[in-house]
């Protein structure tokens, strides 16, 4: 299995992960559908979305796989008036990575990381590791550790 950049940093701050493959249908990158395929409750998979504040630029949010962002709440606890998630085309550029495999670990340019107080009721979550069909499944604090996230209410149930 590939090592990803994601991993190399948890490598790097000597925390412990393990990597998990699942099969990917370009129709459905879903975090319910990837929750399904690597055997976990969607409470612990979180999936990583990438917007811009108005006074800080680009930041990250990680947040539970089936809920919504809530754009007011990231704004507020990121220090911004406004918040707007990137258009998709931009995704890759500022991030390197594609739809469906962003990490919140290992990206170009290092951005504040803002996840969602849910993650703290989880003792393990699963992020994608960088790639589309490889997830990490480490502690909830492992991921809080390395990606000096910012941890508040930032989600809303799904419409």
């Amino acid at each position: 299995m590939r090592k990803t950049n994601a991993a190399r940093i948890l490598d790097q701050l000597k925390l412990s992960y393990e990597l998990k493959e699942y099969p990917v249908d370009e129709s459905d990158l879903s975090a319910i559908s990837v929750a399904q395929k690597v055997g976990l409750p969607i409470e612990q998979v979180y999936k990583t979305l990438v917007a811009r504040g108005d006074k800080t630029g680009v930041i990250v949010a990680c947040i539970q796989g089936d809920l919504e962002l809530h754009l007011k709440s990231l704004a507020a606890l990121s220090g911004n008036k406004k918040v707007e998630v990137v258009p998709l085309k931009e995704v890759q550029p500022l991030t390197g990575y594609i739809r469906g495999g962003v990490s919140p670990l290992g990206m170009k340019k290092s951005y504040p990381t803002f996840i969602d107080s849910a993650v703290t009721i989880q003792e393990k979550v699963a992020v994608s590791a960088g790639l589309r069909g490889l997830q990490i499944f480490l502690p909830s604090s492992d991921l809080i550790r390395a990606t000096k996230a910012k941890i508040g209410k930032i989600t809303t149930e799904p419409s």
